[in-house]
């Protein structure tokens, strides 16, 4: 199903090339919409909204009609934010990140048509000028929101003011500490059953194509440190800080997932209509490199667990945003659906699409 568009934008986007995605015998996936510019994070309402941050459009939207036969329907819900990358819902409102700040939009999916203004609930996060400043945000199982501090730079030495995740209550007060050594995530999640934190971490540039990987960390206990500055992907010291700390005082990640494959938002697949072999699965939007000499990522791989609870080498689920050295898309979040569908978000095409497993879904 496709879109009706009920709002337009100057924003530079590649071209939508939906037949050119790969994926396994039996899947399919669909264009839901490509009238989502700078599309990032995802989350869904309690009545079926799905709402979706940006990141240059400075935009927050929502999209509504996605579990009936169509059409879908966009709106732009809040606008002139600063990189409001991040969405997550509680008790009916809708929490956004910009920058320096969380923003809340009460009783949302009451006032489509007339959004609230945004009301700031935390406003002094943070801040300095540089890189990864754009925040992933979630609700965790104990209904605090989770908020990362990124490192403002490729590589630099910060202490514990950034390079962290910090929780804090719905009206952003209580702020506690998390985990630290974290260069920049953008994507968290927990775990049905254990209630786990699992999170993406981006590593460092300009220490070669193949040097150091991206990460996919556990948390066991508030407080652990993942090694940034001074350890990359668990054992290769930074050169320039290295020698600060040995690789052993910090906890290694769970899993490599390759180096600059930028590896962002992730969700634990609970359904039931893809195969037994994907459930408890953990779905993983990789972004894709900007600066390898040949690309890397671009796709959406599944990483699944042992019996000791440990993930395995992950496996590509949707390629094909990228021929060669062009690419035309970039995944950003994934979004599991009730009906068993996942929602893949792509930012350089402002697009949303949906992955299913069985007969091909209905054309409108």
């Amino acid at each position: 199903m496709l879109a009706l568009g009920v709002m337009s934008s100057s924003a530079a986007r590649a071209a939508v090339h939906a037949d050119r995605l790969r994926v396994p015998a039996g899947f399919h996936i669909s264009l839901v919409s490509d009238q989502v510019p700078g599309a990032r994070e995802m989350t869904r309402g309690a009545r079926g909204t799905l709402f979706v941050g940006s990141m240059g459009a400075g935009r927050v939207y929502a999209l509504s009609g996605l579990d009936g036969p169509g059409p879908v329907r966009v709106r732009t819900i809040a606008r002139g934010l600063d990189l409001p990358v991040g969405v997550a819902f509680h008790d009916g409102n809708l929490y956004v990140s910009d920058m320096r700040r969380i923003v809340v939009l009460r009783d949302i999916e009451n006032h489509l048509d007339t959004p609230p203004a945004p009301q700031i609930v935390a406003d002094d996060l943070p801040y300095r000028a540089g890189d990864h400043s754009w925040k992933f945000i979630a609700f965790g199982p104990d209904n605090r929101l989770y908020v990362p501090i990124g490192a403002p730079c490729n590589i630099c030495d910060v202490g514990h003011d950034f390079g962290r995740i910090i929780s804090m209550t719905p009206d952003g007060g209580d702020r506690r500490d998390v985990a630290f050594g974290i260069r920049n995530t953008v994507g968290f999640t927990w775990q049905p059953g254990t209630g786990t934190l699992w999170f993406t971490d981006n590593g460092r540039d300009n220490m070669g194509d193949d040097m150091p990987s991206d990460e996919l960390n556990r948390l066991d206990r508030p407080g652990q440190s993942f090694g940034y500055p001074y350890c990359h992907q668990g054992n290769v010291p930074d050169p320039e800080f290295g020698s600060q700390h040995a690789c052993g005082e910090f906890t290694p990640p769970a899993l490599l997932l390759g180096a600059h494959v930028a590896a962002l938002g992730l969700r634990f697949y609970e359904g039931s209509q893809f195969p037994a072999a994907y459930h408890n699965s953990l779905l993983i939007a990789e972004h894709g490199s900007w600066n390898r000499s040949t690309l890397a990522g671009y796709q959406v791989v599944s990483v699944g667990f042992g019996p000791d609870n440990r993930p395995q080498p992950p496996a590509v689920l949707v390629s094909g945003f990228r021929q060669g050295q062009q690419a035309w898309g970039r995944p950003v979040d994934v979004q599991p659906m009730p009906d068993g569908s996942v929602l893949i978000s792509d930012d350089l095409s402002g697009a949303i699409y949906r992955l299913t497993y069985g007969p091909p879904p209905a054309t409108q």
